[in-house]
Formats: structure tokens, sequence, C-alpha cells
């Protein structure tokens, strides 16, 4: 099977992450970057249906040229080749045209059989990506999976929901998002990191892939955050000394806060 995983280079999650001054974007300078934990786990499973069946995965990540570090930690894992999509143009790009253009991207990959992704990042939280996708594609989209099979013709899903577990099935190619209950990500090996440096990767401008810069883009986004504030220090809590009226105290507190 030929597969293709998304990835994408996120703020670390322990590091303080920050909007920009200028225009309120994510301010990617200011805190480590990794790949995120999510898509770590995507690569699993695309390496694992690949050692089962053969195949190739290659990976495709939208971002700057930093981005490439995120790249090379997916092909340590075990991951064959990448796609990059890297212009300055791209800064500020929203949601649904991200997906047109990493609908773009993944059409440089010849025979594609299934695009996995996580079911969002860390960063943007919109969750929606891998479904526009598969709408601009035209495929399938089979998201929030905590399983997957697939004979090669087929997938099938567990998509686990707030109201149960559903089993989900569609004729490749499809789209398949999932969730941090799928599996335990490897860690990659020395033999795999000294490998991804002989990997292939194929860097893209918007003009390599086809896409229009009034596409994508700040300027060509369909919402915009025209105002942002650091988040306010934290304040001290208040302190009840019980001296026979403590839970008085506490409660007058409560419905002060309107929590009671």
């Amino acid at each position: 099977m030929n597969i293709v995983v998304l990835v994408k280079q996120v703020p670390d999650t322990y590091s303080e992450r920050k909007l920009s001054a200028a225009d309120h974007t994510l301010d990617r300078e200011s805190a480590d970057a990794v790949l995120d934990e999510i898509n770590e786990r995507a690569v699993e499973e695309a390496l694992l249906i690949k050692e089962a069946q053969g195949g190739e995965v290659t990976v495709v990540c939208m971002g700057p040229d930093r981005a490439t570090d995120a790249i090379r930690k997916a092909l340590s894992m075990g991951a064959d080749k990448a796609v990059h999509l890297s212009d300055e143009a791209l800064h500020g790009t929203d949601a649904p045209s991200t997906a047109r253009a990493l609908a773009k991207a993944i059409g440089t990959v010849e025979g594609v059989d299934l695009v996995i992704a996580g079911n969002e990042a860390t960063d943007g939280r919109t969750g929606a990506v891998p479904a526009m996708l598969a709408e601009v594609l035209g495929w399938p989209q089979l998201t929030f999976a905590r399983k997957v099979e697939t004979d090669g013709s087929s997938v099938k899903i567990e998509r686990e929901t707030d109201a149960g577990i559903l089993n989900v099935e569609a004729a490749l190619p499809a789209v398949v998002s999932v969730t941090e209950k799928i599996n335990e990500p490897r860690y990659p090996s020395f033999k795999g990191i000294m490998a991804a440096k002989k990997k292939p990767v194929s860097v893209l401008s918007l003009a390599d892939a086809g896409i229009d810069a009034a596409e994508v883009g700040l300027a060509n986004a369909g919402s915009a955050v025209v105002e942002s504030a650091p988040k306010p220090p934290k304040s001290g809590g208040v302190k009840v000394t019980d001296e026979g009226e403590g839970g008085v105290a506490v409660a007058e507190f409560l419905a002060g806060e309107k929590l009671l």
C-alpha cells in the first residue's frame, strides 16, 4: 500500500506559547518546536500497516523551513520519504485553505491508497483539517479512529464518540484520522536516525505544487484575530482561617464567585 501521513511541527506543550503582536498568529519562534505527538501515532499506524502488507510510507508536511526537523523524526521512525510544502506565502493560512494546499501536495505523490492524520494538532486544535481534506479529495473520511484495519482495498476503523464505539468501513482511497488511543509510537533507533539523513525530501513551493497564492495566507483567510492579550498572571488565592465560621466563609466565597 502507498500511505501518506500528514505531520506538523508545533510548539512544545512544555514551552510558553505566544501569539505574535504584529498579526496575532502563533509565534513559532518563541518556543521549542517538536513533531506533534498525535502525528507520531499516525506515523506509527502507517508503519504497522506497511510492515503487515508491504508498501511505502510518505510523510507530507506543510510548514516553514524549520519543520524539516519534524519531518526527519518521522523518517527516522521508518517512513520512506517526505514532501515538504514550504513557502512564506503560507503564513497564516486557515483550515479550509490548509486542506486545499495539502491536497495539492498529496497530488504530487503517485498512487496514494490511504491518508492517515492525527485528529487535531496541539497548536490549532480545529480538529477539522482531515475531514476537509477528504472533502477536497472526494474520498471517504473515517475520523477519530482508535483502531484501523485494512485489506488493501478497503479500510475499517473503530470510531470513538461520546455515545460509544462505531464500526465504520469504506473503500480505498480514503482519509483516516486517529486519536491518542490508536497505539504507542516507537522510538527512533540510532540506525533509523542515520538512515533518515539519506531519505529523499521533496521541498515544494506554491508554484511547484500548483497552488495560487491568492488562495492561501493570512490575507486570504476566512477569519482573523483582531486583538489578543497575554494571559494574566496568577493571583493569590483567598485564605480562610477557620475559627468556627470557616464553613460560612467558604460558602460566601463560592457564592461570590457564582459557584453556588
